[in-house]
């Protein structure tokens, strides 16, 4: 069966842990919360945590959200000051080079795309922002805002990039997700799939490896996996004007007993991690025996991790089944997935 091991519990913050994020290699994590810093960390002896760096000048209100970039060379902050800071490390530490702003309200996500070149915001002013980058040698990095899409009706809560195409999800108190691709005859974005089952705020949205799912996680207490169907599928999906469509193919309910705040999907093991208003973490993962396209999840592991509503749930992209979660008690716990119980 498995079970959740804790390995270390960190200190440093002031107030709330909003988010958290893993360097694409796995071996730094920054945080961010309502203290108004962002913390990198890393194993100061290859066992322990500590924060190596802290970063304190880039925001005037609470920091809700970090991203790394995938190359690595980048971490982004979003922030309530309505601002997102670019921080890169070209002059050997960590400075704040770029500061993008257009949002009217409050910054609750940002997330970086595959490709590199694209970075998504969204706020408390119910609108997703798409920004490009312009890299350059002899110069600052320059970011162009190329949509701003004014699709959800209330506070847009999370942005999530697809794992392999520039796809994005966007999570929203209106209790729908959103799907935005770039129209390959004018390169406009716009909205290209409506995913609505959730009866209350929708907080997190995770792809799986193949991109082919996607998890969410809501105020209503549930956990829902979509599932993508093409055109002409096995199944007879109807697929309208011969576009793909999202399905609600499993609901895990009845497991948590308040809001889901976050989800997210590992990458490398299939595993799937909420962070729940009781405090509590909780690992999924489908059964052996599940059929794909009405799959069925099993609970695996509950964890008694916090002793404030957790907030954030991250896999480690590189060394499987380990996870990090962050939360209002203002303490980050690193834990490792143990396959051997």
């Amino acid at each position: 069966m498995g079970k959740l091991v804790f390995l270390q519990s960190l200190a440093g913050h002031a107030g709330r842990v909003w988010s958290a994020a893993w360097h694409p290699g796995g071996k730094i994590f920054a945080s961010c919360g309502e203290d108004k810093t962002i913390r990198i960390w890393t194993r100061a002896d290859g066992e322990r945590w500590t924060a190596q760096t802290v970063l304190a000048d880039g925001h005037t209100r609470t920091i809700r959200d970090v991203s790394w970039s995938y190359c690595g060379q980048y971490l982004a902050s979003a922030s309530f000051d309505t601002t997102v800071a670019i921080w890169d490390k070209k002059s050997g530490e960590f400075e704040c080079n770029a500061t993008l702003e257009g949002h009217d309200n409050e910054v609750k996500s940002v997330t970086w795309s595959r490709s590199g070149n694209l970075l998504a915001t969204c706020s408390r002013d119910k609108s997703v922002w798409i920004w490009e980058i312009h890299h350059h040698d002899d110069q600052e990095d320059e970011f162009e805002c190329v949509a701003v899409l004014n699709v959800h009706t209330q506070d847009v809560k999370k942005v999530c990039w697809h794992p392999h195409e520039d796809i994005l999800a966007s999570a929203s108190y209106d209790n729908t997700i959103r799907l935005y691709k770039q129209d390959p005859t004018d390169n406009e974005w716009g909205p290209c799939a409506l995913l609505e089952s959730h009866s209350s705020t929708v907080w997190s949205i995770s792809f799986d490896a193949s991109g082919k799912r996607l998890a969410s996680g809501s105020e209503d207490r549930t956990a829902k996996i979509w599932q993508l169907y093409e055109p002409d599928n096995a199944l007879g999906i109807p697929c309208p004007d011969n576009q793909p469509v999202w399905k609600c193919v499993c609901t895990l309910a009845g497991f948590h007993t308040r809001s889901i705040y976050d989800i997210d999907w590992c990458k490398q093991t299939g595993l799937l991690a909420t962070a729940c208003a009781d405090n509590l973490v909780r690992i999924f993962k489908e059964a052996a025996d599940s059929n794909p396209n009405e799959p069925t999840f099993e609970l695996l592991a509950t964890t008694a991790g916090h002793a404030q509503d957790a907030n954030k749930v991250v896999w480690n992209p590189v060394c499987p089944g380990m996870l990090l979660s962050a939360s209002d008690d203002g303490e980050i716990k690193l834990w490792q997935w143990d396959e051997s119980d």
